[in-house]
């Protein structure tokens, strides 16, 4: 019965009506070996700890409420042509437990999980020279499928029909849409520019917008036809020069708010957040609305950190749309004055994060690592 209510709360949450007031909401963190929760509706104060030994270089973490499971992949990212292999972790959050902490034979990245918990889509890695995603079974961690998307496996986004994945490389120039039921390649959006780097896609599953390596700014494109409708950069205000910034995806963060109304997109070089009007997309272009000055911009590296270590950044709405949470800086940002309003340090040091709501003792939903639009009409 706990299951049943779990899963109903949670589709009611992705439809966006369930903002009862004896839900929680709380922000995961996940720097190398460790978990820190802060409490969203309590000042973000630290909630609960956990070390995780052994869990480094922390590559994506993606969270099934109904079946209680968080999943944390780490190791390498198929370096050495593919030869770099990495793992991955299940935990149960209500028994607080691992569960198991697979070995894999080929490298790890940012995965997904499928709507009904039961599936893993996983990356084997930027690194990697092929373009092959793995099809997990959640439950056991068994290698079951495999998808070919785009070079160097990267980034995941599961659709909230359920129906489709997408699949990001970073060195293919098209996003890749994919079917659950089949695991074949059904669409490719594009081309786009310099790579697929972070993205996100509105609820109906109709746009995607998109970052590129080497590329201030951001592409929005039909999911619909494939095509690239814009293309945005923030102005000549904003300069950005490969050769004295570190990073290779300058704008390496991206978040589409729940109502789809704003898209806010990292200017990491510059310190900045761009805030964009998207409520007439695809009808009308995006029109910049606010630059939001970070307070840590990024520089250096995350510590602790085994592997991959530099400030690149990462964006994630909250559910509800009130804050907006900036992976290697810390900061967290009100979406109604554009303000800090708390600095976390343990986002200060990792790219990867995610909300996921409680009610009666158990977890009901997640924003994902991604931040989706939830309109589905």
């Amino acid at each position: 019965m706990i299951l049943v209510n779990a899963v109903a709360a949670m589709a009611a949450a992705l439809a966006g009506t369930a903002a009862a007031p004896d839900i929680s909401h709380y922000e995961y963190v996940f720097p190398d070996e460790h978990m820190v929760v802060y409490d969203m509706d309590h000042g973000h104060r630290i909630v609960e700890e956990r070390d995780f030994p052994g869990a480094t270089a922390i590559r994506g973490v993606a969270a099934d409420p109904a079946s209680h499971a968080l999943f944390i992949s780490h190791g390498y990212d198929g370096g050495d042509g593919g030869a770099k292999t990495g793992s991955l972790l299940k935990y149960d959050l209500v028994s607080k437990q691992v569960l198991w902490d697979r070995r894999l034979p080929t490298g790890i990245d940012s995965m997904a999980v499928s709507r009904d918990g039961r599936r893993i889509y996983m990356p084997t890695g930027e690194l990697n020279p092929g373009g092959a995603w793995n099809v997990m079974d959640a439950g056991s961690g068994d290698i079951i499928g495999r998808i070919d998307g785009g070079a160097g496996p990267h980034n995941t986004v599961t659709g909230l029909s359920g129906s489709r994945v997408y699949l990001g490389g970073r060195n293919f120039n098209w996003l890749v849409v994919a079917s659950t039921r089949s695991n074949r390649v059904i669409r490719r959006i594009g081309p786009l520019r310099a790579g697929v780097r972070p993205f996100t896609i509105n609820g109906r599953e109709t746009l995607a917008y998109t970052t590129a390596t080497h590329f201030l700014g951001f592409q929005v494109s039909s999911i619909r036809t494939g095509r690239v409708l814009y293309t945005k950069t923030f102005g000549r205000r904003f300069t950005y020069d490969p050769s004295t910034f570190e990073a290779t995806a300058p704008s390496h963060g991206i978040s589409l708010s729940p109502d789809e109304k704003r898209l806010w997109v990292m200017d990491a070089p510059n310190g900045y957040l761009h805030v964009y009007d998207v409520s007439r997309v695809p009808r009308r272009a995006p029109r910049k609305v606010a630059d939001v000055r970070l307070a840590h911009p990024l520089f250096g590296d995350e510590s602790p950190c085994d592997y991959d270590c530099l400030r690149d950044g990462w964006l994630q709405h909250s559910r509800d749309g009130r804050f907006v949470y900036v992976g290697d800086s810390g900061d967290v940002i009100s979406t109604s004055t554009y303000k800090p309003v708390a600095y976390l340090e343990a986002l200060h040091n990792t790219r990867d994060h995610l909300e996921i709501d409680w009610r009666n003792g158990v977890p009901i939903a997640t924003s994902t690592r991604s931040g989706l639009g939830y309109v589905r009409r």
